[in-house]
């Protein structure tokens, strides 16, 4: 409610009134202390119509990756059976519990060899395979589905990838909406990684853009909490469409029968 009000109120009324301005009693509205100006500034001038386009962009791809081949991994540890794969299970559970902020340099020289940098591939390919997708569909591939449906399916006739897209997947599926949404909103607010890999001003995403909107010698609040407002609705609206999933795949494999 507080950024609500305060991202259409004038820099005057912000320091003033904690929620809506008022001219005596709190239910006296005064309608001149709100404004549009912030939203004019910056659709207007400030380009936050192509920083969001980019946060849209890079965070929809690495969700739709991260999700398939986190699945794929994960599938690939539940259900197959060859030589190294209690290392490869241990290696993943190892880098869990490795902190992110240890990753930042090795990975800023990784991206660099790779001749990545000022490019979205230096964001999206170091997102695309976490340890914690893998584990995570790991798990729910080996409470979901029993093995004996996978042998029947393969006595039918049918290939490992049908097999894997067709009968694997749509098991798992509040898993897979649970971590769809959970590596987009990931995506969508990261600040750290777009500020190390991207250079180019046009390429920064929304996350990074609305901080910087904080003006050498002052700063507009009330620019800062519409442009945190612009960037709040979409993810808003993305978690309501898919709460449901999110809530079940959370829970699946809570209670066994």
């Amino acid at each position: 409610v507080y950024l609500l009000f305060s991202a259409f109120k004038s820099q005057e009324s912000f320091f003033t009134f904690v929620f809506w301005p008022t001219e005596g009693s709190w239910w006296e509205v005064d309608w001149s202390g709100f404004t549009v100006k912030h939203f004019v500034t910056l659709f207007a001038d400030a380009g936050v119509a192509r920083a969001t386009v980019n946060s849209f962009f890079l965070a929809s791809v690495t969700a739709i990756f991260a999700t398939l081949c986190s699945a794929m991994c994960g599938y690939a540890l539940a259900k197959y059976r060859f030589t190294g794969r209690a290392a490869l299970l241990w290696l993943v559970l190892g880098a869990l519990s490795v902190p992110a902020a240890l990753l930042i340099a090795p990975g800023y020289q990784v991206v660099y060899w790779l001749g990545l940098l000022d490019s979205y591939a230096g964001l999206i390919l170091p997102a695309i395979a976490p340890a914690f997708g893998v584990y995570l569909f790991r798990q729910a591939f080996i409470s979901s589905m029993p093995d004996e449906m996978l042998e029947a399916a393969r006595v039918d006739g049918c290939g490992e990838l049908r097999l894997f897209f067709t009968i694997a997947l749509p098991m798992v599926r509040p898993m897979i909406g649970a971590f769809l949404l959970i590596t987009y909103l990931g995506t969508w607010n990261n600040f750290i990684a777009p500020q190390i890999i991207i250079q180019s001003q046009d390429k920064l995403p929304l996350s990074v853009f609305v901080a910087q909107l904080r003006g050498p010698y002052g700063t507009e609040y009330g620019l800062i909490m519409a442009g945190t407002l612009v960037a709040v609705a979409p993810v808003l609206v993305l978690f309501l469409m898919l709460q449901r999933d999110f809530i079940a795949g959370l829970t699946a494999g809570a209670v066994k029968g």
